[in-house]
């Protein structure tokens, strides 16, 4: 750890690198804690690039807490679809409807009182507290940790809870407090654009001089990797109706239908979102599809229902790896299952969906297009 004379030049150095070079970004233009707030909630796990887009069209829609705290889930998770980890925005909400009711539609300024919102631990806290009111917090996230871990040569698992309080402890030695926003964000920066996890731009760096894991040669080594777990496939099969006007059926979430789950897998494929009949499958897809489909008491008007197998569809949850293969029904009319709506197949987007069942509804448009092109 950095001690004394040294710290002095370090801040400088970086901070000084980081008003030059820091990128332009929405969040940063703004010390309002909600705006502050809504960027750390989607920037967890999920690049920068991609939250852009969504952070902007979520303000235009909820500018404020209140409007936030007053709109429907749907509308929220419409807003967020695509973005993925929807428990972060139902927290969100939650959190705010708690801001909205605790606090009168003021984001609190409190340790204690951002801690007990949902969805909010000790990162998120020290994030929204430093930048939004210049609290003396020091954030600990994964591009913190790395650079820490670079600058000490910390060696072993990061995520241990020994180790990580050993480098929330260095991360709060090293807080700039006369700038402790600007210096979190320093640090985040660093470790997002030089100190990254691979191939760190060392050259390029405002404060190698001072990293004992460049000076040794190992930078890239560390943080040494953790053990992976084992990827579990995942087989599905999808059920996509859609009738002579382009419409198809999505079935609510899971507690919407006021039933228990018919198979677990819903919460890896549909995120508690609205998505198309779906199950695991071993065999024979259409058969284990039709047994489905008679489960949720279709009313089919059409007769003998056909089946169009679209390309497998693949995606990757975590450890999960997942395939999906899609059949598209065409039905002049579409059957009728409890709980269902009816929306364009070319438009799913209207209700909140999952990434996947996006790619699922791609696939059977592009089923469609194939065979009229034949």
């Amino acid at each position: 750890m950095l001690k004394g004379q040294e710290l002095t030049p370090f801040r400088k150095q970086l901070l000084a690198w980081f008003r030059q070079f820091q990128r332009d970004l929405p969040w940063r233009r703004t010390r309002d804690p909600y705006r502050v707030w809504l960027s750390e909630i989607m920037l967890q796990q999920t690049r920068v690039a991609v939250v852009i887009p969504y952070y902007e069209r979520f303000l235009e829609r909820f500018p404020t807490v209140h409007a936030l705290a007053a709109a429907s889930e749907k509308e929220v998770l419409r807003l967020w679809s695509g973005l993925g980890y929807y428990s972060r925005a139902r927290y969100l909400q939650k959190a705010a409807q708690q801001i909205v009711a605790q606090h009168g539609g003021e984001f609190p300024s409190r340790l204690e009182d951002v801690r007990a919102l949902p969805g909010i631990g000790a990162y998120t806290a020290a994030a929204i507290l430093s930048i939004a009111f210049e609290e003396k917090h020091a954030v600990l996230d994964g591009n913190v940790a790395r650079v820490l871990a670079r600058l000490g040569t910390t060696r072993g698992d990061l995520r241990s809870s020994g180790r990580w309080q050993e480098l929330q402890e260095c991360a709060d030695a090293y807080l700039d407090t006369k700038s402790p926003g600007e210096w979190n964000q320093a640090m985040m920066e660093l470790g997002a654009t030089v100190c990254t996890p691979k191939s760190p731009q060392c050259l390029l760096c405002p404060v190698a001089q001072f990293c004992e894991g460049r000076k040794l040669g190992i930078a890239e080594l560390l943080p040494e990797k953790r053990k992976k777990r084992a990827t579990v496939e995942i087989h599905l099969a999808a059920a996509v109706f859609a009738d002579e006007d382009g419409r198809t059926l999505l079935l609510p979430p899971p507690e919407e239908r006021n039933t228990e789950p018919l198979v677990d897998y819903v919460p890896t494929l549909a995120s508690n979102l609205w998505h198309f009949p779906t199950i695991p499958v071993a065999g024979d897809a259409v058969a284990k599809l039709r047994t489905h489909l008679r489960r949720l008491q279709v009313q089919n008007q059409n007769g003998n229902l056909n089946f169009i197998a679209a390309d497998k569809v693949r995606h990757t949850v975590t450890h999960r790896a997942i395939t999906v293969e899609p059949f598209r029904i065409s039905v002049k009319k579409l059957p009728r299952i409890k709980g269902a709506e009816r929306v364009p197949l070319s438009e799913i987007t209207v209700l909140p969906v999952s990434n996947l069942t996006r790619k699922v509804a791609r696939a059977a448009l592009s089923a469609s297009s194939s065979a009229k092109n034949r």
